[in-house]
């Protein structure tokens, strides 16, 4: 008899989750490695490219075609697996992963199985309050990505109600390395906290390696999160889902969440859960249904008859290994006592995923003061509004930081400066090039400033009487209406001086 099955949206409380199960994780990190070319063949693998015309017979798996592991990386995989803590294997050997997707134009899929290049590490994580767990990793394992299906005439952009899809094969063959958790178990409520904080440790560790752009919002990195419940006195694993390609750091959290509570829900309604794939839908939350979830055996692994053995020389991985970078939470630690803030001050920053923004700002020219201040208020707004992780800003640190100088040149007001990254948020270029197309630049002419001045007062006699009579803060008003006719381009501090002279 097939299992019953309980409504896809029905939820458990999350407390009551809690209290009635254990969740064990599995998080599985796919990194779109930086190379210029394919993981077998020599196409580039520049994002954005019109489609299908970044392939060759390798990459679309033409007969009588032979793929050449790309020695970079292999190289970026074992940076990857040192800095893991993992062991690096003295030989791996590549596999043909088989299945049937029309967006694996092989029908199998170049990875590693059983003898991966990296294995059995670990990385410490920091959670919102300052405590450390430790994740501890499976194995690193060299891969080749998919092409890109889409689906067109739907409502979803899903396959279900397309009238036909569509197939773009210049992500075939791009270098992947996934990184895969060993069961994240004992986390309880904080389990999807600890998922968040992973990947987000991850992502910084990564990009300190310089292996990969990590960028979720165009695939680079993707986590696939596993999830299963075991009830308080149970001995052995619930059954799992996974829940493909979530890409965004919010999106890892709210997806365990969910499925924590959709599980729960199924098990206490006496129903089973299905072990199977599920797609996560940002608009909402949730997740729904994917595919039955194929095991090992279903994808009848075997060796790549046309990839040798891959066999690093000890010696290059010894050199390999002096070149990993200042790991994060070090240089953390660092720019922490550099700039003077306390550990909750720090939390904070790493917490809304500022740090390593404020540090690239201050790089390129800004002071750390004025940096902290514009990514932790006015673009931590923008982000927040535009519902994106801090990271994902259409502004980089470098605009950021020519913005800051501009207003500390006087050049402009903070709320000129505003308007000046709004703009850039919003696609029109470069800080100085919109400063100059928009005529935002500061008014320094004095004449035309009294001017303003005078026409103020004129419409305030009462308020002018006001000041006169000795109520400096009453100048407010004037500089208000002066700042309104200026279109925000008067320096307020040069205002309110020629209000105080001409009421003197």
């Amino acid at each position: 008899m097939a299992p019953m099955t309980a409504a896809a949206t029905e939820l458990l409380d999350y407390d009551q989750v809690i209290a009635d199960f254990d969740p064990v994780l599995g998080l599985e990190v796919h990194v779109e490695l930086g190379t210029e070319t394919k993981m077998f063949c020599g196409c580039p693998t520049a994002f954005g490219a019109e489609p299908n015309t970044q392939v060759c017979p390798v990459c679309i798996g033409l007969p009588g075609s032979l793929p050449v592991a790309n020695v970079k990386a292999i190289e970026s995989a074992i940076r990857i697996g040192l800095a893991l803590n993992c062991s690096i294997r003295p030989s791996s050997v590549f596999a043909r992963k088989n299945y049937f997707y029309p967006d694996q134009p092989k029908n199998y899929q170049i990875s590693q199985y059983d003898e991966p290049i990296a294995f059995d590490g670990h990385l410490d994580v920091v959670l919102q309050d300052g405590t450390e767990w430790r994740v501890d990793i499976e194995r690193a394992h060299m891969e080749e990505d998919t092409g890109k299906s889409l689906h067109v005439g739907g409502a979803t952009g899903r396959i279900h109600g397309a009238s036909h899809s569509l197939l773009d094969y210049n992500r075939a063959g791009v270098p992947l390395v996934e990184i895969v958790s060993k069961p994240i178990v004992g986390a309880g409520e904080r389990a999807p906290e600890v998922a968040r904080a992973y990947v987000t440790a991850l992502r910084d560790l990564l990009k300190a390696l310089g292996v990969s752009d990590v960028r979720m919002d165009q695939g680079s990195l993707r986590c696939d999160a596993n999830v299963s419940l075991m009830r308080k006195d149970a001995t052995e694993f619930g059954t799992r889902t996974e829940t493909k390609n979530v890409n965004s750091l919010k999106s890892v959290e709210i997806a365990v969440r969910y499925e924590m509570q959709r599980q729960a829900a199924v098990l206490e309604s006496g129903a089973e859960v299905v072990q199977e794939t599920r797609h996560f839908h940002e608009g909402d939350g949730t997740t729904s249904p994917g595919r039955r979830k194929e095991t090992a055996e279903d994808y009848r692994y075997f060796p790549e008859p046309d990839l040798p053995p891959v066999q690093p020389d000890p010696a290059w991985i010894d050199e390999l290994a002096t070149t990993l970078p200042e790991m994060p939470w070090v240089r953390r630690a660092r720019i922490q006592e550099d700039w003077g803030v306390s550990d909750e001050v720090m939390r904070d920053l790493v917490n809304v995923g500022a740090v390593d923004l404020i540090i690239e700002t201050v790089e390129a020219g800004a002071s750390a003061e004025a940096a902290r201040g514009w990514w932790v208020a006015f673009l931590a707004q923008q982000a927040n509004s535009r519902g994106v992780e801090l990271a994902e800003l259409p502004i980089s640190p470098a605009q950021v930081a020519t913005i800051i100088g501009l207003v500390d040149e006087g050049k402009l007001t903070t709320k000129l400066g505003q308007q000046v990254a709004a703009a850039v948020l919003d696609g029109e270029g470069e800080p100085e090039q919109i400063v100059a197309d928009r005529g935002l630049e500061v008014v320094r002419d004095d004449t035309a400033l009294q001017k303003a001045v005078d026409e103020a007062l004129a419409a305030n006699p009462d308020i002018a009487d006001k000041i006169r009579g000795g109520k400096v803060a009453a100048a407010g008003k004037i500089v208000g209406d002066v700042m309104k006719a200026t279109r925000g381009q008067a320096d307020p501090a040069r205002v309110k001086e020629l209000v105080l002279a001409a009421c003197s």
